[in-house]
């Protein structure tokens, strides 16, 4: 995820990707995401295993920036933002959850 101006990048992993994009989309959860107004999905990656997914995000936290950039511009080259079709406005009221 990055924000609107796509100067930060942050890196997580959870076992609903929509609904935790809406919720950081919504700031609903405190952080890093709601702090830096991170709320732009610009890369993600799906897997099966949950340990296969915690050990790419550690990976990909130990990036550099440029190692990062380099990986969406492969998949997303004009950062749009891949979440920009779903429909967050149903979850506005539902959202809230801490669970990751």
């Amino acid at each position: 995820m990055t924000s609107q101006s796509n100067s930060v990048l942050y890196v997580g992993v959870s076992n609903d990707l929509e609904r935790r994009i809406i919720e950081h989309k919504l700031h609903k959860i405190d952080g890093f995401t709601k702090k830096y107004n991170c709320d732009k999905l610009v890369y993600f990656e799906q897997y099966n295993d949950i340990n296969q997914a915690i050990a790419r995000e550690k990976q990909l936290k130990n990036w550099t920036r440029e190692w990062k950039n380099t990986l969406i511009n492969k998949e997303n080259s004009n950062w749009n933002d891949l979440s920009s079709e779903w429909d967050f406005f149903k979850y506005k009221s539902g959202c809230g959850s801490s669970e990751q």
